[in-house]
């Protein structure tokens, strides 16, 4: 059995974790506007207002940290180029 790069089995994890998140969230908000679209907006003054942004906009939130969690920072090279830096400048 092939032993497994450990940074870069994190860095598979969190990337793989972010796609599954993303699915969830393109669902969950079509079924919403889906909601708002179909529901009897003439009965409501307050209807035409699109609630659904709310939760694209928070939930739209977290999912910006996770991509970049997943996809521009990871920690150990981070911690490397800072250690260069450091040496570099001596």
């Amino acid at each position: 059995m092939e032993q497994k790069d450990e940074i870069l089995w994190a860095i598979a994890r969190k990337r793989a974790s972010f796609k599954k998140q993303l699915i969830a969230y393109v669902i969950v908000n079509s079924f919403l506007w889906t909601v708002w679209f179909t529901t009897g907006q003439e009965f409501d003054q307050y209807a035409w207002f699109p609630w659904p942004i709310w939760v694209m906009f928070w939930w739209g939130i977290g999912l910006a940290i996770c991509f970049v969690n997943a996809y521009l920072y990871n920690s150990g090279n981070a911690v490397e180029r800072e250690y260069q830096k450091l040496k570099n400048q001596q």
